[in-house]
């Protein structure tokens, strides 16, 4: 898994018909001390993420499991909301 933030939402009247329902996230990967890590990826949220929330999030062949269909063509899900991350300071 993955962190990242919610940076915005992405609409698309058209889609896939195994997306339809789905919501779509901008994430912007980050470091674990909430540095920018890398360019921001659309990703269908799976737990009612929203702008400026800390996620967890999944990319690759993995992305159709957090969607409960591995026929669905996602590449990146978001599968958590961050409530506070320790890095033992």
């Amino acid at each position: 898994m993955l962190v990242g933030k919610i940076i915005g939402t992405v609409i698309a009247t058209r889609k896939d018909e195994k997306l339809v329902g789905s919501k779509f996230l901008i994430v912007q990967p980050l470091a674990l001390d909430g540095a920018p890590n890398d360019r921001p990826l659309v990703a269908v949220d799976t737990v009612g993420a929203g702008v400026g929330e800390r996620v967890l999030y999944v990319t690759g062949s993995v992305s159709p499991l957090a969607v409960r269909r591995n026929d669905t063509p996602v590449d990146a899900a978001v599968v958590g909301i961050i409530d506070s991350i320790d890095l033992g300071g």
